[in-house]
């Protein structure tokens, strides 16, 4: 799969089990370790596990894609996830606030979600313009 779907899907992942204030970087420019960082808050220990374990759990069954790696334990407040191309970043509001990622890698652009009414309209549109052209 390709790196940026495969962030964005991990994006959407983390945002079914109600991960709050969910950020994708695209840091491909500035970072020669991986191309996209996702960066979740979840908030409380329960909480890191269901976001983890919805991305782990679908990527793997419905995708074939396991983790290369898990680091860290709901107990610290942040764990990792890497599939290589994508890091899932998965903190508790305080571990975040205190690291703050997003300005250590504020050099790489965010990559705005597809809102959903936004992609339904240009569906519907689609079929419209290809019904009438017909």
């Amino acid at each position: 799969m390709e790196s940026k779907k495969l962030a964005q899907l991990c994006r959407d992942l983390a945002d079914n089990k109600k991960a709050e204030d969910i950020v994708l970087l695209d840091v491909h420019e500035v970072s020669s370790v991986t191309d996209y960082f996702v960066v979740a808050t979840g908030t409380s220990e329960p909480h890191l596990r269901a976001i983890t374990n919805e991305i782990i759990d679908t990527l793997r069954d419905e995708h074939g894609i396991p983790p290369y790696a898990i680091d860290g334990a709901q107990p610290t407040g942040w764990m990792v996830l890497d599939y290589i191309d994508v890091i899932v970043h998965v903190m508790k509001p305080d571990v975040r606030k205190q690291y703050d990622l997003e300005g250590l890698w504020g050099d790489a652009p965010r990559v705005r979600p597809v809102r959903k009414r936004k992609a339904k309209a240009a569906v519907a549109k689609a079929a419209a313009d290809e019904a009438t052209a017909e």
